[in-house]
């Protein structure tokens, strides 16, 4: 009995991590003009550059993510954030 439960545990924790890494948020740049972000996941700093009406999918794991203008947000993933003219609104 202890073995099946084991089984299913690592089973199910197999199955929330895939799970987690579908749900990563969607940004999309509203502005008339491109944007840079500045993301942070787990410790990893990267710069991502968003085309004007274009839209990218980041943060699978949760992370920062510095606007353009010096504001920062904190994302777990799932979220649906729209910037324009740097204002951000997450959804």
């Amino acid at each position: 009995m202890k073995n099946i439960l084991k089984t299913s545990m690592l089973s199910f924790g197999t199955l929330v991590l895939v799970v987690a890494s579908a749900h990563s948020a969607s940004v999309t740049n509203s502005g008339a003009s491109a944007i840079v972000l500045v993301i942070v996941e787990d410790g990893n700093r990267t710069e991502v550059s968003l085309d004007a009406g274009s839209s990218e999918s980041i943060c699978p794991t949760g992370c920062f993510v510095t606007l353009p203008n010096g504001d920062r947000l904190g994302l777990q993933g799932g979220e649906s954030v729209d910037i324009k003219d740097g204002i951000a609104i997450i959804n």
